[in-house]
């Protein structure tokens, strides 16, 4: 069996206050991440997670502190956590409904220092298969997400190459 990873690496560090405290929390599970001077630097070692566990009691906190503020993130965390049963403490917040790159842009767009964040990420596999390597980067302001992989680039120049003739 092969492992696939995506490797992934932000370019700037956050600063801590340009986040809401459900951002924090959010992205704080969804990448590892480390506390420097300049900001909070977040990466990822395997890939970015989908699914998050946090406590009802830290959400609640969390989504309190963040109204007021623009986020995409907040009626995503609000409606799965309506769902729970008065007597669940946990629960596992499932973001594959939203992609990180929008958190990304929500604390662009509201920074007073940040003009953009990018993002470098390395696709590899535990094994040797062509379909498991490359890579991306992504580019957020805050009008807009932009991504380019290696597979493009490659569909690029291909294109250059065969400048229309369909044979290759």
């Amino acid at each position: 069996m092969a492992d696939y990873y995506t490797q992934t690496v932000f370019q700037e560090n956050i600063p801590k206050a340009d986040m809401t405290k459900l951002e924090f929390l959010l992205l704080s599970n969804i990448f590892e991440s480390v506390e420097e001077e300049s900001g909070i630097y977040f990466y990822s070692s395997e890939g970015a997670r989908d699914f998050v566990w946090a406590q009802k009691s830290e959400l609640i906190e969390a989504i309190e502190e963040s109204r007021g503020h623009t986020s995409q993130v907040l009626a995503i965390v609000e409606e799965q956590l309506a769902k729970l049963t008065p007597d669940e403490d946990e629960l596992e917040l499932d973001m594959s409904g939203m992609s990180w790159e929008h958190m990304i842009q929500d604390i662009v767009r509201r920074s007073a220092t940040l003009r953009y964040i990018s993002v470098s990420a390395a696709f590899t596999c535990s094994k040797m298969r062509s379909d498991g390597f490359g890579g991306m980067a992504v580019f957020v302001t805050a009008e807009n997400i932009k991504w380019f992989s290696t597979t493009e680039f490659l569909t690029d120049c291909l294109a250059e190459i065969v400048g229309g003739d369909d044979q290759g």
